[in-house]
């Protein structure tokens, strides 16, 4: 019975150590595809081999030529130079900031949409970074915010309260408070970029926006003014004696007539100062958006006229004629015109004791 006992509890203790193996054996076994899992999240991802020395090789080309990349852009901020092809491609495109007014009369209200709709697809074919300020009534804007959001573009949504009869509209004086609350906005968010105020009515040549991002401070080009349902083509725009802007002219294509406006006597100079104030077409012309926040702005006017350096687009208007040799010709010999402006033309109305539409 001894034996018997002795027999039982060699069985057990063979048992307990053959368990104890399999256990051992699991954690191994565990401990093993751990480690070869952990070691392989640090390969690299490419779809050659991480342990070819070729796989080095290519990564440090890498890295030298990021860090040339890095160079070149710490080059240009230091010298300020124009460089082209890859070193052109490596620098950061300036910021298009592209203002859209738009008018709240029944007329102008049934066509918004189409062509909003319209600009914004020209505007999707602009390469980033691109801004799009659209300024509307307060009672449109539901049906236009709604299209905005559906368009993929960066914009903002401006909107104001003030009331304007269609007298006070067709006489410009609503679109020239939403062009003055658009450029408000730029200056007190200061939205440092090329500012464009673009007519909903406008067609672009696609490299016309890259000529945009190319001005410095101000740029000026010729637009081809078309109205329905006549047969007249208006060409007003910067008169250019080689690259130099010297002046502002008016050709009325259909009768072959030139006016010619605001020419300055040092053409051959660089300096050429206006002998009369031309009047601008603020779709002819852009600016850098910094001009707003210029601390010159406020000493331009008397103590006598205060409201004129509270009036943002005139303001413009005023700098960029007061020294043409800081106006950039787009293109730079003023002989293309890249920007079409369709008039839409005004809607008939009765007035009392008159039949007669306008």
């Amino acid at each position: 019975m001894g034996s018997a006992a002795l027999d039982h509890a060699g069985v057990r203790a063979k048992k307990g150590s053959g368990g104890s193996q399999l256990w051992k054996k699991a954690l191994l076994h565990s401990s093993l595809c751990f480690v070869m899992g952990f070691f392989t999240g640090f390969a690299p991802s490419s779809v050659s081999d991480w342990r070819s020395p070729a796989a080095g090789v290519e990564s440090s080309h890498v890295l030298r030529t990021l860090h040339s990349a890095g160079a070149v852009n710490r080059s240009l901020l230091a010298q300020g130079g124009a460089v082209t092809g890859d070193a052109l491609a490596a620098t950061p495109r300036p910021l298009l900031v592209v203002v859209t007014t738009t008018e709240s009369t029944p007329t102008a209200s049934g066509e918004r949409a189409a062509m909003l709709t319209r600009m914004a697809h020209a505007l999707r074919l602009v390469p980033p970074p691109l801004l799009w300020v659209v300024v509307e009534a307060a009672p449109d804007v539901p049906a236009t915010a709604r299209l905005l959001r559906d368009t993929g573009l960066l914009y903002r949504h401006l909107t104001y309260k003030d009331n304007f009869t269609a007298a006070e509209a067709a006489a410009g004086k609503e679109r020239h408070h939403q062009r003055n609350a658009a450029l408000e906005h730029i200056e007190r968010h200061r939205l440092a970029g090329v500012v464009h105020l673009a007519g909903l009515g406008d067609v672009f040549e696609l490299r016309f926006f890259d000529q945009l991002r190319q001005i410095s401070t101000f740029g000026a080009w010729a637009v081809a003014r078309m109205s329905r349902g006549e047969r007249k083509v208006l060409v007003q725009g910067p008169a250019c004696s080689a690259s130099k802007v010297i002046g502002w002219f008016s050709r009325d294509l259909s009768s072959s007539t030139t006016v010619s406006t605001g020419t300055g006597s040092g053409a051959g100079t660089g300096a050429a100062r206006p002998s009369s104030t031309p009047e601008i077409d603020v779709h002819g012309f852009a600016f850098n958006s910094s001009v707003l926040w210029d601390p010159e702005r406020w000493g331009r006017y008397p103590t006598s006229e205060p409201d004129k350096s509270q009036d943002s687009i005139r303001f413009v208007q005023q700098v960029v004629t007061e020294d043409y040799s800081k106006v950039k010709g787009i293109p730079s010999d003023c002989s293309e015109i890249m920007v079409w402006r369709v008039d839409a033309p005004s809607s008939p109305r009765q007035t009392p004791g008159n039949n007669n539409t306008r």
